[in-house]
């Protein structure tokens, strides 16, 4: 089969390998898409610890297809079903396990992150996986390319969950890219009322606009001015940095309403990472900041259940579509942030 590993700093390569052998209680699937993270071509970028020349990974975390092979001991799945896989799974038994968020566990591991992902042809779907709940069935309604896309819009759904908006809110997004579309299109399922969006390349706030008419852009070089003007000098209920920008998490405290929560989503780069807090906006304004990782596979069934009944279309993301052979274009063509989301297709 063909799959796209990572071999150190820089190095993918796209080889010739052998179809994953599976146990009695594991399941192989054969890849119909997979999606390109940003965290994919930052592992590209700078390497990942403990892969190398003789340690390489295959990379993907954003996956379905369907059953090719089943195990002795299976027997909730069957050779065909069409699937989609949530990547993150824990030990099982300590606390943050037993409540569901495997994707906080301290043993926590991931398919494309430090076990073998999606960008191939058959993906090896561990014991553990089964156990945990990541192995989502799909309908006949819900395509390839949406199904590609449920990781990331579970990991904005996990974001909202822990800043929860309410009806008729304020929301401002800071940052134009993929993240922060879904950021407004859940922002507007669970009720917000104005839906501001601020990014410093107009191409992205327009390509934004196209899905979501109603969002309100704002001018990102002259934000907090922007924000008080339309929000008769309050400030907004909620703001998600969906941009991973030290000066962006330090503004974000001076836009803020009465008991604003702020939402920091995606890290910082390491070394980078300490940022100034407005202590007395924070204490005076009685502010929330929140941040969130990774998600769970409850919020990857969420977003199945939410696009199988129509209620998030995620369709629009997909900006351009790839073959496995041109995953080295893919992979420029998304950093280049010239569309939204790009996604590997796989023969049938």
């Amino acid at each position: 089969m063909l799959a796209v590993k990572l071999y150190g700093k820089n190095d993918i390569r796209i080889v010739e390998c052998d179809v994953p052998q599976i146990g009695a209680d594991e399941i192989l699937v054969k890849t119909s898409a997979a999606a390109i993270c940003g965290s994919d071509l930052r592992m590209i970028e700078n390497g990942y610890h403990g892969v190398d020349e003789t340690h390489p990974i295959i990379l993907g975390h954003e996956m379905c297809g369907v059953i090719a092979k089943t195990g002795k001991n299976v027997t909730e799945y069957r050779t065909g079903d069409r699937v989609a896989i949530a990547p993150n799974m824990g030990c099982g038994h300590c606390k943050n396990c037993l409540e569901g968020d495997f994707h906080l566990c301290g043993t926590y591991q991931a398919m494309g992150i430090n076990m073998d992902g999606g960008f191939a042809q058959y993906i090896r779907i561990p014991k553990k996986a089964l156990r945990q709940g990541n192995v989502i069935l799909l309908e006949d309604n819900v395509s390839a390319e949406e199904a590609a896309v449920f990781e990331p819009a579970a990991c904005v759904l996990n974001g909202q969950e822990q800043i929860g908006i309410q009806e008729g809110e304020d929301v401002l997004i800071i940052g134009a890219g993929p993240i922060g579309i879904l950021h407004g299109l859940l922002a507007r399922l669970h009720g917000a009322g104005r839906i501001f969006l601020s990014d410093l390349s107009r191409v992205r706030v327009k390509k934004c606009i196209e899905l979501m008419p109603d969002i309100i852009p704002l001018n990102p070089e002259n934000l907090e001015q922007d924000v008080m003007e339309k929000t008769e000098g309050k400030g907004v209920d909620v703001c998600i940095t969906a941009c991973a920008a030290k000066a962006v998490q330090e503004a974000s405290f001076g836009l803020m309403n009465m008991k604003g929560r702020i939402l920091f989503f995606g890290g910082l780069p390491n070394g980078k990472d300490l940022i100034q807090i407005h202590s007395n906006l924070l204490h005076y304004k009685e502010l929330k900041v929140c941040g969130s990782t990774r998600c769970n596979a409850q919020q990857c069934r969420k977003i199945a259940s939410l696009v199988r009944e129509g209620k998030l279309d995620l369709k629009g993301l997909i900006s351009k579509k790839f073959e496995i052979r041109d995953f080295k274009e893919a992979a420029d063509y998304a950093a280049s942030g010239q569309g939204l989301k790009t996604v590997i297709l796989f023969e049938d």
